[in-house]
């Protein structure tokens, strides 16, 4: 009986540490995606007119996985300045572009423009804010 309790007990134990490990974190391996578009406001040489404003195309979009420090993911966009990433687990994460940095001109810099998403739920297509670029 008392051996019946303690195999019982050890059982239990490591199921429990088995489900705590298998917590998932952010990343891939989910049914979830996040969607959104990118759009380019072009502007002349010293950022002071205004020139065109378009979808972006074949621009690179990165996803950073939770508060991980380096992206895990990138994708292009398409014609239309929409990007897609799939099979996302819930959780954080970090979408963004390069852009210009008008503030620094005439500096050849690139910043980060920004967008945090957080997913919910399973089979959920999440949509991103629109990101802005300066060219």
């Amino acid at each position: 009986m008392m051996q019946t309790r303690t195999r019982l007990a050890c059982f239990i134990l490591a199921l429990m540490v088995f489900t705590a490990s298998c917590e998932k974190e952010e990343g891939t391996g989910g049914t979830n995606s996040i969607t959104g578009k990118v759009y380019v406001r072009d502007y002349n040489a010293n950022f002071t007119i205004l020139e065109e404003q378009y979808t972006a195309k074949d621009e690179d979009v990165f996803i950073v996985y939770g508060d991980d420090e380096v992206y895990g993911d990138k994708t292009s966009t398409h014609l239309d300045g929409t990007y897609r990433f799939d099979y996302l687990r819930e959780g954080k994460y970090t979408i963004y572009a390069y852009s210009e940095d008008s503030a620094n001109y005439p500096s050849s810099d690139e910043v980060a423009v920004i967008r945090q998403v957080i997913v919910k739920g399973k089979k959920k297509e999440v949509v991103a804010a629109p990101i802005v670029i300066l060219k």
